[in-house]
């Protein structure tokens, strides 16, 4: 099941934000995430804030229903604009994810972006993106969005190999993923990325070097490559512990990044994020870069989390409880916490660091300093952007990221 949010001090019923959380915002990117929590089936590693029809059947009645869930997301998007007053801010990104967003009618989501474009306007050169299964999507739907204002998809590809996609619990089809990239480019959209994990349990090298190679053969602009983290509480995570699929393997990660290094920048991708390729700079995702970069952010929807002027706050988690909250008038929020300089200070180190650009030393204290020395003597970090005055990350740097961030953050 879905795990649980962190704690903090009360949301305001009308969700108003401290003065401060406010200043200097023209200074700062405002993006949006819409998360639509429905999904057809429960993957067996997910722990996401997702619920099926079996899991939602009883406990949240006509309020957690997938048919009025679009209308409840812009009542959230206009308490956003009543909250953030006269905010000049045109919204520079937005991303729908989930669960599986495609589940609702691609008219929903173009309604909900149309929210968005009503109350606050959408920058010349927005960025629209929404997550989508391969499944529950096809050519008249993907039109649909083009034509509402999406210009950027993200499919849940995962992995090219029937075994691996059964040990995930991922019901789509090998293949299938390569084919909506091409419906995308047939629909207009420029920017297309394909998900891809490693490291599950059965999967070999060579089941790993295919999958990249389906992926590629697609031609997206974007890959993520992500390393399966087994979550406790999921149904991966008790068939490990029952003996039925072995333990992943840290060492084993490690070789599959460096294939998937190897492979993709010999396809003419460069790495931005320690976990994500790109073929050009405009094919970054931008949405993804505000949360790296500390810029600000509204969350809506369940269990959504967001961030502005150093100001977070959660989502209360179920549909029906969320759903309620509005339909009272009320802010969803669960809980928020108001960020130190210190918070932001480390923040910064532990985002800006996994991106090619890296993170000024400006910001490490003492301790950190003599880490990055360390760091860089040990072949971690690279000697040229480090002379410059920066902290950027080597290939083996990538590999041992969570370690060397550990250290500078002292």
């Amino acid at each position: 099941m879905p795990s649980a949010l962190p704690d903090g001090e009360p949301v305001p019923d009308d969700g108003a934000l401290p003065a401060h959380a406010l200043a200097d915002a023209a200074e700062r990117p405002l993006g949006f995430y819409l998360h639509v929590p429905y999904c057809a089936t429960r993957c067996g590693y997910c722990d996401f804030n997702t619920y099926t029809a079996t899991e939602l059947r009883g406990t949240g009645g006509v309020l957690a229903s997938r048919d009025n869930y679009a209308d409840t997301v812009v009542d959230e998007i206009r308490l956003a604009r009543k909250v953030l007053g006269d905010d000049p801010r045109p919204v520079r990104t937005v991303f729908v994810g989930g669960g599986t967003p495609t589940l609702l009618a691609a008219d929903d989501l173009v309604r909900m972006l149309g929210a968005i474009r009503e109350e606050f306007g959408l920058a010349d050169d927005a960025e629209v993106t929404t997550e989508a299964n391969p499944e529950s999507v096809d050519p008249a739907y993907l039109e649909t969005l083009r034509a509402g204002g999406f210009n950027r998809l993200s499919f849940g590809m995962q992995s090219a190999r029937q075994h691996v996609l059964k040990i995930l619990d991922r019901t789509h089809t090998p293949g299938r993923p390569e084919r909506c990239v091409a419906e995308a480019r047939a629909a207009g959209f420029a920017h297309v990325n394909l998900d891809l994990i490693y490291g599950t349990p059965g999967e070999s090298d060579d089941d790993w070097r295919a999958s990249l190679d389906a992926a590629l053969g697609a031609g997206p602009d974007h890959i993520s490559a992500y390393a399966l983290i087994v979550e406790e509480g999921t149904q991966l995570a008790r068939r490990i512990r029952r003996g039925e699929v072995p333990m992943t393997d840290d060492d084993v990660h490690a070789d599959r990044y460096l294939i998937a290094e190897e492979t993709l920048s010999a396809a003419g991708f460069d790495w931005y994020e320690v976990s994500n390729w790109a073929t050009s700079d405009a094919g970054r995702c931008l949405h993804n870069e505000l949360y790296w970069r500390g810029a600000d952010w509204w969350g809506a929807g369940p269990g959504a989390h967001s961030h502005v002027g150093g100001v977070r706050w959660w989502n209360v988690k179920h549909p029906g409880a969320y759903a309620g909250a509005l339909a009272a008038g009320k802010s969803p929020g669960a809980g928020r916490e108001l960020l130190s300089d210190e918070d932001r200070r480390v923040e910064r180190i532990l985002l800006e660091l996994r991106l090619r650009e890296g993170c000024p030393l400006s910001l490490l204290r003492e301790a950190g300093l003599a880490a990055a020395e360390r760091a860089l003597s040990d072949g971690l970090l690279q000697p040229g952007p480090y002379d410059e005055g920066r902290a950027v990350l080597t290939l083996r740097g990538r590999l041992l990221a969570d370690a060397v961030v550990r250290d500078l953050v002292d």
